[in-house]
């Protein structure tokens, strides 16, 4: 099968790890992707993401002639689909966004021929590998003659290339022989069980995924918030509490973010509001602890002002959606930044995973607490576990939301 030539349609932090991950392992590898200066950028064997490990792929990949990018699709024996799949935003429960799907079906549909596989990454609603058949059998395509199956990633940003080979890997297929050829297309690179079902229980079961780690943060993120009305350490109530042996609470934050957990839970919700009541509440409470962030910073503000007699520097610490990683999709922090910017409030802002920002400038770690009244740990990077700044951190009026200084 490693004769085959692999079409990637979407280069981000998904379809680019998968591109060069596949074309390691022998496959002729053509990704497709709408920004051209990522394209430009891959074929000159760099990258234009942070993700350990991911350059030197890319590099060896290209430097190999395995890996070529290109700004429209390409053909190939088998396209794996690799775009977002936002939702709309609007009033009530968010819907979700598929049209990015479907457009790359439709720009797929006219090299399609009898025994490819199409292949579906993106997180993505119940039905919607059925509705990439439906695209293209109104393009004209022969879907009877296709392999067309669902099978999401499962990986943590930060280890990407580690777990997209070690991770076990769930593919449902529309049809029992789609399954069971996508199955052995996986197999030729992951190392993890491979897990077959129908695309229906594929795409609920990714959806899942997200919707538990969403219900465990918020029940975390409430616990945060009674436990400041209660003057209670809420990371020395979890440490206590979890060494009961069945008890394993998590870190709250400042909310969820990312293109996952801070998505996918609405998927569910809009399919079926009726029965999705628990997810529902997990999400709004864990959206609430974000607006509730943003409270509590405005009244330490508004305490720095009353004993200074000027206006407050908030010093923000992360803007990622978690640590030590650029990605900034969904991030509550980016949120709460530029809230408080919004309103008015000076706004200092670190992130020492990228170079820049379209709403902010950013600074050094040392300056922000040189001239910060109020410091506030949105993110727990790295950077800011380092013991030296911890001990300013102590010296300083900090808001911590995800437990640098406990």
């Amino acid at each position: 099968m490693n004769k085959k030539t692999i079409c990637v349609i979407g280069l981000g932090y998904i379809g680019l790890p998968t591109a060069a991950l596949l074309a390691s392992n022998g496959y002729s590898v053509v990704g497709v992707d709408l920004n051209a200066y990522a394209v430009d950028t891959i074929n000159q064997g760099r990258i234009h993401i942070v993700e350990p490990d991911l350059d030197a792929f890319v590099r060896s990949a290209v430097t190999a002639g395995r890996l070529k990018a290109f700004t429209t699709p390409q053909a190939a024996d088998i396209y794996m689909v690799c775009v977002p799949t936002p939702f709309h935003e609007g009033e009530g429960i968010p819907q979700p966004n598929i049209d990015y799907v479907l457009a790359a079906t439709r720009s797929i549909a006219g090299f399609i021929k009898p025994g490819d596989l199409v292949i579906l990454e993106s997180t993505s609603p119940v039905g919607t590998t059925a509705a990439m058949a439906e695209v293209l059998q109104e393009a004209g395509v022969d879907v009877g003659q296709v392999n067309m199956a669902y099978c999401p990633e499962r990986v943590l940003p930060g280890k990407i290339m580690t777990e997209l080979v070690e991770n076990d890997r769930v593919v449902g297929g529309l049809t029992p022989e789609a399954t069971k050829v996508v199955g052995e297309f996986y197999r030729t690179f992951v190392h993890g069980a491979v897990l077959e079902t129908e695309a229906k229980t594929a795409e609920m079961c990714k959806l899942t995924e997200n919707s538990f780690r969403d219900v465990n943060i918020a029940f975390a993120n409430e616990l945060s918030m009674i436990c400041a009305k209660e003057g209670i350490d809420v990371w020395d109530l979890i440490q206590l509490a979890n060494r009961h042996p069945r008890v394993s609470i998590l870190q709250p934050g400042a909310g969820v973010g990312g293109h996952c957990i801070a998505v996918d839970p609405w998927f569910i919700v809009a399919r079926d509001p009726e029965n999705a009541k628990l997810i529902r509440t997990a999400r709004e409470v864990n959206n609430h602890k974000t607006a509730w962030a943003i409270d509590q910073i405005k009244i330490a503000a508004a305490d720095s002002t009353a004993r200074t007699g000027r206006k407050a520097k908030i010093a923000c610490l992360g803007l990622a959606f978690k640590p030590d990683i650029d990605d900034l999709r969904e991030s509550p922090a980016v949120h709460i930044a530029q809230s408080l910017q919004g309103q008015g409030y000076e706004i200092i802002a670190v992130e020492p995973n990228i170079e820049e920002h379209t709403s902010f400038k950013l600074v050094e770690l040392s300056d922000a607490l040189r001239t910060a009244d109020v410091v506030v740990v949105l993110v727990k990077h790295r950077q800011f576990l380092d013991l030296q700044v911890k001990r300013k951190l102590a010296e300083l009026t900090v808001l911590d939301f995800c437990g640098v200084t406990a």
